[in-house]
């Protein structure tokens, strides 16, 4: 059995490989220390754009420089898309391994494939054990193939030099039981030794690899706390300790725990990998988890925006990342819709005050009703939030189907007409509301651009706010007052898209906004007080 550890490779997405060496001499002590048998230090890459640090090449000039343990083996790991896209494999290869094995720090080379690189890739093998190293080939996204196309795939890999063929569970997607029936498979036409690389999607990556160890299974992956792309991989720290209990012999966990305290936990505080209830969803529909990677790093997408794209690709495929998938994903509103209700028939000539989430709302609530009450504007909340008395609220807006979905019990106890584009709801939410007031408001999205008409608009993205302020426009208010829009800190992405949303409407709409509580957008800002005193 061996355990290999492939931290600083799959870990890399996250910080463009660029791993400090003392961390990395650190992490090299920590792993013998912990008795892991491999570790693969990164890739090698003729793929050189943009700035990556040196794990992303792992040059043998780079492994010199490391204080690498005698017990520990070295491995690398090679695209097999980039060996493809040469010239010729022999060629490829030659400038990836200068030299043989006996003169590098590298012992294990394993080739990463998709399942239609798989046959094209093979013979990469044979000059790499003539130059002496052994060989892995992983294979990725084989939880999604059929019994035939795995077992073809084992017959292809029995008719070359291979010392380790791997099973990646990429979609994060498998179970123990379909863990069970691919390795089975596998075994019909290969005799050699097996490997697993799991993700955890589903929170089953260790169970899967334990599974894997019991079906005979030898070479099994893992990372530090998990680090890898989306939902990250078994986490070595706790695979360690059930092999050890197995051994009967606890592994020395300690220099591995001083390492993730000081260098990879506050990294993943960072960054966030590890599963979450997107990537669980992500797994049970077999979507590729750099889908949800995406999402989280991009400030347009809502919580209710993610599960909405995940639904779309559920129906559509995205087995495949790539990014004109998830833009087409991202609008749900893709043709212009016009609703049946004009919000000037309520609207016209009157200051309207929007009503946010943000704690200042509920801080200055007293002055907030003062101003009500003396200025009689048409109030608008934002979905079902409720920091001030329902009596004070004329209209509720709420625009994204998936947060309607989730809130429509809660509108059905609330008072107000809601405002929404009525159909993009769900059938049942449609019928749901069916005794409420709803006010047909139509929606469609291109980002960065506002149109108002008279039923409908065209706003640059489903939030709320983007939605509210196309309908006060639309009903031709003269003012736009604001409450409760805090904001959620400079350096945070929605503060950013809020923006986004202001400057783009001030600048195509120029009706005045002004907003009565503190606020962090760049906006016009008056106090609620003072304009108690100025009404006085």
């Amino acid at each position: 059995m061996f355990i290999l550890d492939c931290t600083l490779r799959d870990g890399g997405y996250y910080n463009s490989w660029n791993f400090p060496t003392e961390v990395v001499n650190q992490y090299l002590h920590a792993m013998a220390s912990a008795e892991v048998d491999i570790v693969e230090l990164g890739l090698r890459s003729l793929n050189n754009s943009g700035f990556k640090g040196a794990a992303a090449f792992t040059t043998d000039e780079y492994l010199s420089t490391l204080a690498i343990p005698q017990s520990l083996k070295v491995a690398v790991m090679v695209n097999a898309s980039e060996l493809l896209q040469a010239s010729s494999i022999e060629e490829a290869l030659a400038s990836l391994f200068p030299t043989s094995s006996e003169n590098s720090k590298v012992d294990v080379v394993r080739i990463a494939c998709h399942i239609h690189e798989f046959e094209k890739a093979l013979p990469a093998s044979t000059w790499l054990k003539e130059h002496g190293y052994s060989v892995g080939f992983n294979l990725m996204q084989i939880a999604e193939r059929s019994q035939e196309e795995i077992e073809s795939l084992a017959q292809m890999a029995s008719t070359f030099d291979i010392n380790v063929l791997y099973f990646a569970d990429s979609m994060g997607s498998m179970n123990s039981q379909s863990c069970k029936l691919i390795i089975q498979w596998l075994r019909k036409h290969w005799s050699g030794d097996i490997g697993i690389h799991t993700h955890d999607n589903l929170c089953k990556a260790l169970d899967n690899t334990l599974t894997a160890l019991d079906e005979g299974v030898t070479w099994l992956d893992a990372t530090v706390t998990g680090m890898g792309r989306g939902p990250g991989n078994a986490r070595v720290e706790e695979l360690l300790i059930e092999i050890g209990e197995r051994k009967g012999k606890p592994a020395n966990l300690v220099p591995l725990l001083e390492v993730i305290k000081s260098y990879f936990q506050p990294l993943k505080n960072k960054y966030g990998w590890g599963s979450n209830p997107f990537y669980y969803l992500s797994g049970k529909y077999g979507i590729h988890p750099t889908f949800v990677q995406e999402m989280l790093c991009d400030p347009r997408y809502s919580n209710e925006d993610i599960v909405a794209t995940l639904e779309h690709l559920h129906k559509e495929g995205g087995s495949k990342f790539c990014h004109s998938a998830l833009d087409a994903s991202r609008n749900l509103f893709q043709q212009p819709y016009e609703g049946s209700w004009k919000p000037k028939e309520k609207i016209a000539n009157r200051q309207v005050l929007i009503l946010g989430a943000g704690a200042s709302l509920k801080e200055h609530q007293s002055a907030i009703k003062a101003f009500i009450n003396k200025t009689s504007p048409i109030v608008i909340a934002l979905n079902t939030q409720n920091s001030i008395d329902e009596s004070y609220i004329d209209l509720r807006v709420a625009s994204h189907p998936i947060r309607i979905f989730a809130d429509y019990h809660q509108h059905l106890l609330l008072p107000q007409p809601l405002v929404t584009p009525l159909y993009s709801l769900p059938d049942q939410v449609k019928n749901s509301l069916r005794e409420k007031e709803v006010l047909d408001f139509g929606l469609d999205v291109q980002e960065g651009k506002f149109q108002i008409r008279d039923s409908s608009a065209t706003v640059p993205n489903t939030l709320a706010i983007s939605y509210a302020l196309s309908i006060v426009s639309s009903g031709l208010a003269t003012k736009i007052n604001l409450a409760g829009f805090d904001g959620f800190g400079p350096g945070d992405k929605r503060t950013q898209e809020m923006q986004k949303v202001f400057k783009a409407f001030l600048e195509q709409i120029r009706i005045p906004i002004v907003s009565i509580t503190p606020t962090e957008y760049d906006i016009s800002t008056t106090s609620v007080y003072g304009v108690q005193c100025a009404l006085n």
